[in-house]
């Protein structure tokens, strides 16, 4: 059944591939990078199935919490959880310079043998050698069927890093044994706000849903790396061959005896934080997906600065392109990039995508403020009769609105009340470069509506009057003149959540379909919403 939904809305949702395609879109946000805290954790590798968007239920083997952990983060995040088996593994949360300590334990089937973790750029010693728990593999120290081990390193720099299987990686890698460790700066650079008090980015009066959702004032040890708001994804594929011969071999009565073929390999479902398009849309910790609980749903409001961590797991490279602007690398595995000629300056590239290969972390900087669309994408018109659309823009900053206090800050003022349509209604008055289609060519819904946001009232202009005196009479016998629906005007009204969205998806297009159903995969959406907006990610 969902299989033949995704096939018809084939031919509604190619229309938003283009570059900067700019889409309605309305859900509840989710966002931040949730995980546990350390720098203890107990964790345990074992089997669960994972659900995916055609219906499938694929066996699989993941990192899970094998008793309750220290804490979760962002503490303000509700609902929060750590099954004993979670694809991908719990984001593990440590402050710089911590003694970090996991101790794992190997809940595989016997058959598969024995399985480890290994922590690229940390220096890690084991109890490998104390008795017969744990063994020395090839790449490290390796707990044996039912046993533990216990590895030990210090969190030494800040930034974002994979961790995953050091056996027998082709296998074990692939049937979902990977996860991220976040390591925080221990102190917050001159310049950034502290971390639980006033965040840098503005919140609108009253809006106690808008918390501080970061996990720190900064990605590494400098003021350059100060942000807004932060996200993780990693992005990884799976092959379902591998997994049905995984589970055909779970019960056998031996240890180690496990012999799955890896080639040819031909994954068939592509995953952001363990969940495809359009599941990973759904909240965080979403009861249905009890073995998949983070999700890929960015929001953000024009002008934030928003962490990106991105981590490639699995075998394949992956090249994720956000639309509506470059990401400015920070850094890599947990090294900030430097000039050479000058420490104090970033060198990190600006990428059209953030392509990943196989391990590789990196923390990037995106950010969206509506510069150079040569129309208003809110709407904001000081001769309104609406406040919220009777909006200032001095263009004091660079070109943009510079009242941090105003709903509008960041505002990009040359296009201030510049129409996008040919023939709008509403406040502002007609002559964009846009004529939006006829509503029926498009497909409405719950992630997406068919037309870009239309300002602060956008349910009245929705369903109000060509006539602007009309529309700002409400009169009751205009209702049907309205033209295409911009996003929450049918789901949801804008007061929940109403934005100008982009879609973030990979360049291989195989990899946004879901067992070659399209869409699917490697796909989600990204909500700039406007500041009179609140932006909930209590989850």
């Amino acid at each position: 059944m969902r299989a033949t939904m995704m096939k018809k809305a084939i031919s509604h949702l190619k229309l938003f591939l283009a570059p900067l395609a700019a889409l309605a879109f309305a859900t509840v946000a989710h966002a931040s990078s949730p995980g546990i805290t350390g720098p203890t954790f107990n964790l345990v590798a074992g089997p669960a199935y994972l659900s995916q968007p055609d219906g499938a239920s694929v066996y699989s083997w993941g990192y899970g919490c094998s008793s309750a952990p220290s804490g979760y983060a962002p503490v303000a995040i509700a609902g929060a959880s750590c099954s004993s088996m979670q694809v991908p593994g719990p984001t593990l949360i440590v402050t710089e310079g911590q003694t970090v300590t996991v101790t794992l334990t190997n809940g595989l089937p016997a058959a598969a043998g024995n399985t480890s973790i290994l922590f690229p750029g940390f220096n890690v010693t084991s109890d490998c050698g104390t008795g017969a728990a744990s063994v020395q593999g090839l790449l490290t120290c390796e707990a044996v069927p039912g046993k533990t081990v216990t590895y030990t390193f210090t969190a030494t720099t800040p930034g974002t890093r994979a961790y995953y299987s050091g056996s027998q990686g082709d296998l074990q890698v692939e049937m979902g044994l990977y996860g991220a460790i976040i390591v925080i700066p221990s102190a917050v650079p001159s310049g950034c706000t502290a971390l639980n008090s006033v965040p840098s980015h503005y919140v609108a009066p009253g809006n106690t849903k808008e918390a501080d959702f970061r996990l720190a004032a900064s990605a590494y040890d400098s003021p350059k790396t100060c942000y807004d708001r932060e996200y993780l994804f990693q992005f990884s594929e799976m092959d379902p061959k591998v997994h049905t011969q995984a589970l055909a071999q779970s019960t056998l009565a031996c240890t180690g005896c496990m012999s799955v073929q890896t080639e040819p390999y031909h994954p068939s479902y592509f995953m952001i934080n363990g969940r495809s398009m359009p599941d990973d849309m759904d909240p965080n910790y979403a009861s249905q997906y009890p073995h998949q609980p983070y999700n890929g749903d960015p929001h953000m409001h024009p002008g934030e600065l928003v962490l990106l961590r991105i981590i490639g797991q699995g075998r394949w490279q992956h090249p994720f392109h956000e639309h509506g602007n470059h990401v400015r690398i920070l850094g890599r595995d947990g090294n900030l990039l430097l000039s050479q000629s000058d420490s104090t300056q970033l060198s990190g590239p600006l990428l059209f995508t953030t392509t990943t290969t196989p391990g590789l972390a990196m923390d990037g900087i995106f950010y969206w403020t509506g510069k150079g669309l040569n129309w208003d994408a809110y709407g904001h018109n000081p001769a309104s009769s609406d406040p919220l659309a009777k909006l200032a823009c001095d263009g004091k900053m660079n070109g943009y609105h510079s009242v941090a206090t105003d709903l509008n800050y960041y505002e990009w003022c040359q296009d201030h009340n510049k129409p996008m349509q040919a023939a709008p209604f509403g406040d502002v008055a007609s002559g964009g470069p846009m004529t939006l289609p006829d509503p029926t060519l498009f497909t409405n819904g719950p992630w997406y509506g068919g037309s870009p946001y239309l300002g602060p009232n956008a349910t009245t202009r929705a369903t109000g009057c060509m006539n602007p005196s009309e529309l700002q009479s409400n009169s009751p016998n205009c209702g049907s003149t309205a033209t295409t629906p911009p996003s929450g005007t049918i789901a949801n009204s804008p007061s929940s959540e109403s934005g100008f969205a982009f879609m973030w998806h990979s360049h291989n297009e195989r990899e946004i379909t879901t067992n070659n159903i399209f869409p699917g995969g490697m796909l989600m959406m990204m909500l700039v919403d406007s500041r009179e907006f609140q932006i909930d990610e209590t989850n």
